[in-house]
């Protein structure tokens, strides 16, 4: 009997030593060191790439943000899978698509309207925008609902209207977007780019620096 309590008693003491010791390395070593690799060789991905102005976080490079007044460069449509009422960015509950199928007479009528959105809002006096120019990223969300990049043509579609509104000639604003155009990654990955968040404090900068 006392052998049975002792052997009980040496192996509950060994499977806790054995647990605060796992604890101690996989709970608290590894975090540790990980964070402090991240840190010193990737600080600015390791904090959610953040993106500046003014001595400040304005925003994430890999979220995109909605509600910039005409005057900015407007990103892709934001349909997901909810809404919510407490995040003033973004009005997705969750990161996601539509779900909506291709034939979909909901998803049809929603890009008709935004097509017709995007071409009266970025025709001006001088450039009329006709709805063949206007570029899938433009009436569509994307596969997250979240994406922070729009395509270079849709960029372009709307350099007479940002030009007008700040009162900038076209050919400026033409060639702050080509300066903000990323091309595919290694060359071959992906499709050319434009950050929006990124573009639009370019703009911002231009138009307070006259």
């Amino acid at each position: 009997m006392n052998n049975s309590v002792t052997n009980s008693a040496r192996l509950l003491g060994a499977a806790l030593r054995a647990l605060l010791a796992l604890t101690l390395v996989t709970g608290v070593g590894y975090p540790l060191l990980v964070t402090g690799v991240a840190q010193a060789a990737f600080h600015d991905k390791a904090n959610g790439s953040e993106t500046r102005a003014d001595g400040r976080v304005v925003g994430s490079s890999l979220i995109g943000q909605q509600g910039y007044s005409l005057a900015y460069f407007q990103s892709r449509p934001a349909n997901g899978l909810g809404t919510n009422s407490v995040n003033t960015q973004y009005k997705l509950i969750l990161s996601g698509a539509t779900n909506l199928s291709a034939d979909s007479k909901k998803l049809i009528a929603s890009i008709e309207e935004a097509k017709a959105k995007v071409v009266k809002d970025n025709s001006t006096a001088d450039y009329r925008v006709l709805p063949s120019q206007v570029p899938a990223d433009a009436v569509t969300s994307s596969g997250s609902g979240l994406d922070p990049d729009i395509s270079p043509a849709y960029a372009e579609l709307q350099v007479h209207r940002v030009a007008e509104r700040n009162h900038l000639p076209v050919g400026t604003v033409d060639k702050l977007v080509q300066d903000h155009t990323e091309g595919r990654t290694l060359g071959f990955i992906g499709e050319p780019r434009v950050n929006v968040l990124e573009l639009n404090i370019a703009l911002r900068e231009l138009v307070e620096g006259r």
